[in-house]
């Protein structure tokens, strides 16, 4: 499967292996999009379990977004993963997967990373009127919003 998209897309595919017998391909984002419509339509990967992403404050491009994809048919599992600066968006895969739009809306809540495309984007676990994304390294451990929990719960913050 690897050497067929290495050969479609070149340099593309930037690393693809394996850790722990779990598979994972690093993509570069503009082909992401087209790679995860291929890993459904054509290599079976019909369940999208989980999209995720880690935040590297000291790189120039501080995230990895990581789909997490599995076939039942093949009973196998695969990650796909790139890396986007923090500002840049990357493609939804809501038309793909029904199940990326929540897990979509996570990624966006927690870290702060949009998704062009997506037919909802807003904030899913967190107020809208939040400020900042928990799941970054850089919003401190005990860092809340202050203002929005003294102006929607009346109450000085714990912290």
């Amino acid at each position: 499967m690897v050497g067929k998209f290495k050969g479609q897309y070149g340099s593309g595919i930037r690393e693809a292996n394996s850790y722990l017998g779990q598979k994972y391909m690093v993509v570069e984002p503009s082909i992401v999009f087209e790679l995860l419509q291929i890993l459904r339509d054509r290599e079976q990967f019909d369940y999208c379990v989980d999209i995720t992403a880690v935040h590297y404050p000291e790189r120039e491009k501080q995230f990895d977004l990581i789909w997490i994809l599995y076939s039942f048919p093949r009973n196998e599992r695969i990650r796909v993963k790139i890396m986007i600066a923090d500002g840049e968006s990357a493609p939804s895969a809501v038309s793909v997967w029904a199940t990326a739009n929540w897990l979509e809306r996570e990624v966006y809540d927690m870290f702060g990373i949009r998704f062009d495309g997506h037919p909802d984007l807003k904030r899913i676990l967190l107020p809208d009127g939040w400020k900042g994304h928990p799941l970054r390294k850089d919003y401190g451990i005990i860092q809340q919003d202050q203002e929005w929990v003294q102006a929607n719960l009346g109450i000085e913050s714990g912290q």
